[in-house]
């Protein structure tokens, strides 16, 4: 099932992001992104939209992108084996199923942000 919080946002601007959706790219065929939210949640209607837009202006193939929609108790696909316990919550993963990231609702930047900084610092640090 999809999420309609998932639908990129038009406003969105990438240029303002040129970093950001750089370092998604520059990945984009090697990582996956599950998503856990729901549309009924306020915290992932604000944040999932300016996201999926990121997903969008960085080439993101539909086929490296997991919609995982969860009921009002936060159950759904994969909760239990990840860990979910708050959403909206972005598993980034290896093509070996390995999780490379997590962005977890209570973060102080947006998720595309978010990840691509630490995507940045994972990757440095594994070429150090």
């Amino acid at each position: 099932m999809s999420l309609e919080t998932m639908r990129p946002n038009p406003t969105w601007d990438a240029a303002s992001y040129e970093d950001t959706v750089d370092t998604l790219a520059a990945h984009r065929d090697e990582l996956t992104y599950k998503v856990w939210g729901g549309d009924w949640c306020k915290d992932c209607r604000a944040l999932l939209p300016d996201f999926a837009a990121a997903l969008e202006a960085a080439e993101i193939p539909d086929d490296r992108i997991e919609e995982i929609a969860v009921d009002q108790d936060k159950q759904g696909p994969g909760v239990d084996e990840y860990g979910i316990e708050y959403i909206p919550t972005i598993v980034v993963e290896t093509d070996e199923g390995e999780e490379v990231i997590r962005f977890v609702e209570e973060e102080t930047v947006p998720p595309a942000v978010w990840l691509a900084q630490e995507l940045e610092a994972e990757l440095e640090a594994e070429t150090a």
